[in-house]
C-alpha cells in the first residue's frame, strides 16, 4: 500500500513538471542543439541551401576583428556590474534606517528597472547630447570648457553606456540588499555597538559578510543578465560609432538578423556562451574566498 502511494505521488509530481520540462526541451535544448549544428554550416536566413563548412566559421570567428572590439566592449560593459552592486548596498544601507520618505525612495529608485528599454534610451540620448544636453550644460557651468562627447565619440560611447546601466540596475539590487538586511538580527548589531564599534565597522565587519551570499547572487545574474542584454545598446547607438558600443550580444543579433548569417550567428552565440560559463565558474570558485554562509 505504501509503494503504491509512493508511485502515485512520483507520477504526479512527474505530471506536474512535465509541461515545463516539455518548454526546456522545444526552446531551449532542441535550439541549442541545432545551433550548433548550425556553426558547421553556411547557412543563411530564407536560404533553402545549407551547406557543410567544417571549421571555417571558427576560422573566421578567429580572424574577425570586430569579434575582437565587442569582446573588449562586452568587458567593459560588466565593469558596470559591480559598480551598480557597490551603490545599490550604499543605497539600501541609507534606506534600511529612519529615512525621511523612505519608501517613495525605494519606489523612485526602482523605477528604472521596470521602465521600456526605448524610453530609456530616449532620455538618455537627450541627457547626453553633446551640445544642449543637461549634463554637458551642468559641466559646462562649473568651469569644464570641454565636456565629453559622451554617445558621439568613440572614446566615451561605451562608458556612457556603463553609466545607463548601472543607473539601470541599481534599483533592482538595492531592493535585493533591501530583503538582505531586514533578516539581520538587529540584537547582533546591538550587541556589536555595545562593545565599541562604530557605524563604519559595523557595516565593514558585520553587515557586509552577512550579505555576501546576497552579493554573490546579484554578482551571477548580474553578469549573466549584462553579457545577454542588447536591447538598450541596440535602442541608443545600435553599436556606433565606428562599433565602439557594439557588444557580443548586439553582434551576434546583427549577424544573425540584418546580415542573416545564421552559422557564423550561432558561432558568435557558441562564443557568447562559452564567456559566460567562464566568467560564472570563475565567480564560483572565487566565492569560496568571501562569501560567508
Amino acid at each position: 500500500m505504501n509503494k503504491n502511494w509512493m508511485q502515485r505521488q512520483r507520477l504526479l509530481g512527474y505530471f506536474f513538471i512535465g509541461p515545463n520540462m516539455l518548454g526546456v526541451l522545444l526552446f531551449f535544448i532542441l535550439p541549442a542543439i541545432y545551433s550548433l549544428y548550425l556553426v558547421f554550416t553556411d547557412y543563411k536566413f530564407m536560404n533553402p541551401a545549407m551547406n557543410f563548412v567544417g571549421l571555417d566559421n571558427i576560422k573566421r570567428l578567429l580572424q574577425d576583428d570586430i569579434f575582437y572590439i565587442s569582446l573588449k566592449n562586452t568587458i567593459i560593459f560588466l565593469l558596470a556590474v559591480p559598480v551598480s552592486i557597490g551603490l545599490a548596498f550604499i543605497v539600501a544601507v541609507i534606506l534600511n534606517q529612519s529615512v525621511y520618505l523612505k519608501k517613495l525612495l525605494r519606489a523612485l529608485y526602482f523605477m528604472p528597472y521596470i521602465t521600456s528599454g526605448v524610453a530609456i534610451a530616449f532620455v538618455w540620448m537627450l541627457l547626453f547630447q553633446p551640445n544642449q544636453g543637461p549634463i554637458n550644460g551642468f559641466l559646462r557651468a562649473i568651469g569644464i570648457s570641454n565636456p565629453p562627447g559622451w554617445l558621439s565619440t568613440v572614446e566615451t560611447s561605451m562608458y556612457a553606456i556603463d553609466i545607463i546601466w548601472i543607473w539601470f540596475m541599481l534599483g533592482y539590487n538595492m531592493i535585493i540588499y533591501l530583503a538582505a538586511l531586514q533578516e539581520i538580527s538587529g540584537e547582533l548589531l546591538e550587541a556589536a555597538k555595545i562593545d565599541g564599534a562604530k557605524r563604519i565597522q559595523l557595516i565593514r565587519s558585520i553587515v557586509w559578510p552577512l550579505v555576501s551570499p546576497t552579493t554573490f547572487l546579484l554578482l551571477i545574474t548580474g553578469m549573466i543578465m549584462t553579457i545577454k542584454t542588447f536591447g538598450i545598446v541596440q535602442a541608443i547607438t545600435q553599436g556606433g560609432p565606428g562599433n565602439s558600443t557594439t557588444i557580443l550580444s548586439l553582434y551576434v543579433y546583427q549577424n544573425a538578423f540584418r546580415y542573416y548569417e545564421m552559422g557564423y550567428a550561432a558561432t558568435l552565440s557558441w562564443a557568447l556562451f562559452a564567456l559566460i560559463m567562464i566568467i560564472t565558474l570563475i565567480q564560483w570558485w572565487g566565492q569560496k574566498r568571501w562569501v560567508h554562509y
